[in-house]
C-alpha cells in the first residue's frame, strides 16, 4: 500500500474521494489517503493526476488510530520503535556517530534517539550548520534504523545551556527567567517574544531540512521538541511581564478548554479548581487559589503557548508527529524543586489546553514504581512513549510490559551507547524476540488481546484473567530448587501474552513461572495441552521446541529461565 498524505489549500476543505480503489482517512486536517491494488494503469495515473492538480503531496509519518491505540505509520505501514536514546554530547561529532550506529544495529534497535544541539545547528544567527543532521541520517540508513531527532532548543533539563551563544550573550535582546528571589537564571523567559522567534526560526530551518533531505526516505519518524522543560528555584517566572499576566484575567482558551472537558479533568487540577467555586472569570488566584500550584499551573499554561508556536511553525513546514518528555515530580518535591510546569501528568489538561498540536506527552522515568509513572501518562487521547529511562538491565522487561499492558508506541533507555557488553546485554536479547513479536503487537495493539506482566521491587506474583482462564505468574526464584527463592531483592522479571484464540495464548518474557486455572464453576480443571517455544518469521509462527517433562514440570506449568528471553506458545484444555 501507498500512503500519501494530502495537505489541502485549505485545511477547512474536504477531499471527498469514492472509488473502489481507495479510501480517505482524517487525521489533524490533513487527509491520509491509501490506495489499494488498482489493475488499470490509465486509472492509476487519472487519479494521481486529479490529486496532484491543486494539491501538495507529502510522504510523511503520522499517527493513526486502531482501536483504543495510537499506532505510529511509517512508510504507510504501523512502526513500534524498540529504541535507544544516545548520551547528552555523543551526538555532537561526525566520527561519535560513525562508531554507535553499527553498535545500535548489533542491540537489536530499529530507532535512534539523537540529539540536534541548537549551539552547533546555529552557531551564528541565521546561518545554520546540517552536517551532524545529514550525517545521522546517512548512519541511520546504512544501518537500517529509524531516528528520532531531540531538539535541544530553548530548554535542555530546565536550563538554556544549548542556546547558541549569540543568544546567551545577548540577554537583553533574550531575556532570561527571574525567581520569586529576583535571582536571574539561565533559563531562557517564556514570556518573551525574541525567545519565541529565535527558536521557532532554527526549528524551522531544521524541518525544512529534514524534509528536503529525507521526506521520501522517512529515516527521520519524529521530533521531540525542546527536553525536559520547566521552572527551577521558584515555581513560575517572577520578572514584569510574568506578574502582569499573573494577575490579569485567565485566558478565555484555557477556560474553554476547562469547562468543555469538566468531567474528565486530571484529578488534582479539577479538585483545585472546584474548591475555589468552579469559576469563570478572574486572575489566577481567582480561579485556582493562592498557592505554589497555581503559580505552577500558570507557568505550565505559558510554556505550553511558547512551545505550541514552534511546534506549529514546525508542522507548517513538515508535520512530523511531535512529542514533549518531562522531567517527573517525584521524592515528594515541591514545584521548583523538580523542574515546575513541565508536561508532567497531573498538568497534562493545562498543557492540551495551550498547546494543542503536540502529540504526545511522555516521561523520563529515573525513579521506582515504573508501571506507575507509565499509567500516569497512559491516559484517555494520550499514548504512551517511554522516550528515556535509566540504562539498566531492567529495562528489558519494563519494555515487555509496556508493549503489552499499554500499546506502548515505543521504548528507549538513555545513554544507550554506554553498554560494555551489548552482545549479552539483556536488552538486546528482549529487542530480539520482540522483532519476531512486532508483526503481532501491530495487529493487536488497541483490541484488549495483550496484557504486560512486570514483577519488581519485592513483588512476587501477578495474576490475569482471560477468557475465563487464570493464570498466575510468579518469580523465577519462587521455585523451590532455585538458591534465591528468598530474596527480598530479586531483579526484575516479567512477560507479554498475547491472545490467539480461546485457549491459544503466546508468553514471551524472562524469569516467570505460570500455572493455569479457571474461574468456572463447573468443576472443570484447566490442563496443560502443549507449550512449544516459537519463533516467528514473516508473520508465520515456527515451533522449534516441544517442552515437556522436566520442562513444564510434568504439565504443572510453563516457564522461563531468569536470564533467557523466550517466546512460547501455550494451549489450554479442561477436564473433570
Amino acid at each position: 500500500m501507498l500512503h500519501l498524505l494530502l495537505e489541502c489549500a485549505c485545511e477547512k476543505e474536504k477531499l471527498f474521494l469514492f472509488s473502489q480503489f481507495f479510501l480517505v482517512i482524517s487525521y489533524n486536517n490533513r487527509q491520509c489517503i491509501t490506495f489499494y491494488k488498482i489493475k488499470n494503469m490509465t486509472t492509476r495515473i487519472l487519479i494521481i493526476s486529479l490529486l496532484c492538480s491543486g494539491l501538495q503531496i507529502l510522504a510523511q509519518p503520522c499517527l493513526q488510530k486502531q482501536g483504543t491505540a495510537m499506532q505510529l505509520m511509517v512508510k504507510g505501514q504501523p512502526f513500534i520503535m524498540l529504541g535507544g536514546e544516545l548520551g547528552n554530547s555523543s551526538a555532537s561529532s561526525a566520527k561519535d556517530l560513525a562508531g554507535i550506529f553499527p553498535k545500535l544495529k548489533s542491540m537489536n534497535l530499529n530507532t535512534a534517539l539523537v540529539p540536534v544541539y541548537w549551539e552547533l545547528f546555529e552557531p551564528e544567527e541565521s546561518k545554520f550548520d546540517f552536517s551532524l543532521i545529514d550525517s545521522a541520517i546517512d548512519l541511520a540508513r546504512a544501518n537500517n534504523l529509524k531516528i528520532v531527532f531531540l531538539w535541544f532548543g530553548s530548554w535542555k533539563n530546565s536550563m538554556s545551556c544549548y542556546a547558541p551563544a549569540w543568544i546567551k550573550e545577548n540577554y537583553k535582546k533574550y531575556p532570561r527567567a527571574i525567581t520569586q528571589s529576583k535571582k536571574t537564571l539561565e533559563i531562557m523567559s517564556a514570556f518573551e517574544q525574541n525567545n519565541i522567534i529565535a527558536d521557532k526560526n532554527a526549528f524551522t530551518a531544521l524541518l525544512k531540512h529534514i524534509k528536503y533531505y529525507d521526506s521520501t526516505n522517512e529515516t527521520v519518524i519524529m521530533i521531540q521538541v525542546e527536553n525536559e522543560i520547566g521552572m527551577l528555584e521558584s515555581a513560575r517566572e517572577y520578572e514584569k511581564r510574568a506578574d502582569e499576566l499573573f494577575n490579569a484575567q485567565v485566558p478565555a482558551q484555557l477556560i474553554n478548554y476547562l469547562e468543555k472537558n469538566k468531567a474528565n479533568l486530571q484529578p488534582s487540577l479539577q479538585e483545585k479548581w472546584m474548591a475555589n467555586g468552579t469559576k469563570t472569570k478572574g486572575t489566577w488566584i481567582d480561579i485556582f487559589g493562592a498557592d505554589i500550584y497555581t503559580d505552577e499551573i500558570f507557568q505550565a499554561y505559558y510554556y505550553g503557548l511558547y512551545v505550541q508556536q514552534i511546534v506549529q511553525a514546525g508542522k507548517d513546514v513538515y508535520a512530523l508527529p511531535m512529542y514533549l518528555n518531562a522531567a517527573l515530580n517525584s521524592r515528594e518535591r515541591k514545584p521548583g524543586e523538580y523542574p515546575s510546569a513541565g508536561p508532567l501528568a497531573h498538568l497534562m489538561d493545562i498543557w492540551c489546553a495551550a498547546a494543542p498540536s503536540v502529540d504526545i506527552f511522555a516521561p523520563d522515568i529515573y525513579d521506582p514504581n515504573f508501571a506507575g509513572w507509565i499509567a500516569q501518562y497512559h491516559t484517555s487521547g494520550n499514548p504512551l512513549f517511554i522516550p528515556e529511562i535509566r540504562l539498566s538491565e531492567d529495562n528489558a522487561v519494563r519494555a515487555l510490559y509496556a508493549f503489552g499492558e499499554h500499546d506502548a508506541m515505543g521504548f528507549s533507555p538513555f545513554s544507550i551507547e554506554d553498554v560494555e557488553n551489548p552482545e549479552t546485554y539483556s536488552l538486546t536479547k528482549c529487542y530480539a524476540i520482540l522483532r519476531h513479536l512486532l508483526p503481532l503487537l501491530i495487529e493487536n495493539q488497541g483490541k484488549n488481546k495483550m496484557r504486560g506482566i512486570l514483577l519488581e521491587e519485592g513483588q512476587k506474583e501477578q495474576g490475569i484473567e482471560i477468557n475465563d482462564y487464570t493464570f498466575t505468574f510468579s518469580h523465577y526464584f519462587s521455585l523451590p530448587w532455585e538458591k534465591q527463592k528468598d530474596s527480598d531483592n530479586c531483579p526484575a522479571v516479567g512477560a507479554i501474552m498475547i491472545e490467539l484464540s480461546q485457549n491459544e495464548y503466546i508468553i514471551a518474557g524472562s524469569g516467570i513461572v505460570v500455572t493455569f486455572g479457571n474461574t468456572r464453576k463447573n468443576g472443570t480443571i484447566t490442563g496443560i495441552s502443549r507449550i512449544d517455544q516459537i519463533e516467528i518469521n514473516n508473520e508465520e509462527i515456527i515451533p522449534i521446541r516441544r517442552l515437556n517433562g522436566d520442562q513444564n514440570h510434568q504439565g504443572r506449568h510453563l516457564r522461563i529461565p531468569f536470564g533467557e528471553f523466550q517466546i512460547l506458545k501455550v494451549k489450554l484444555y479442561d477436564y473433570n
